[in-house]
């Protein structure tokens, strides 16, 4: 559910960016929820089997890193925020969380007739 939530805050905070709309802080605040969107997507892509998946979260993770952020060009900003936007947009559509069983659903048998 959160992966889901973070997902979609960070294709709206990447299509306002690429639109050039400003925010104060924006520039660290939009790096902070790309980067922790992708560690959430990651661990999302491994437990699903998708390393493909994993491998290209952690180069978008690396390049919208919040802890060191890398002086860029306005061009080279938008093209880097258009490949995020690109990634996390086909992600949404093709990386789908998979069904969590409950407890209940595991645990509970019901009576089934047994053939003698």
């Amino acid at each position: 559910m959160i992966t889901t939530i973070m997902k979609w805050v960070s294709i709206i905070m990447l299509l306002l960016a690429m639109l050039q709309f400003r925010a104060a802080g924006g520039q660290l605040l939009l790096a902070i929820v790309v980067c922790v969107s992708c560690v959430l997507l990651v661990r999302q892509a491994v437990r699903a089997g998708s390393y493909s998946w994993a491998i290209i979260f952690v180069v978008i993770a690396a390049l919208f890193n919040p802890v060191v952020l890398v002086a860029r060009s306005a061009s080279a900003a938008l093209w880097v925020n258009a490949l995020g936007l690109s990634t996390f947009l086909i992600a949404a559509v093709a990386l789908r969380p998979g069904r969590r069983l409950t407890v209940l659903s595991i645990t509970n048998r019901s009576p089934r007739r047994e053939s003698l």
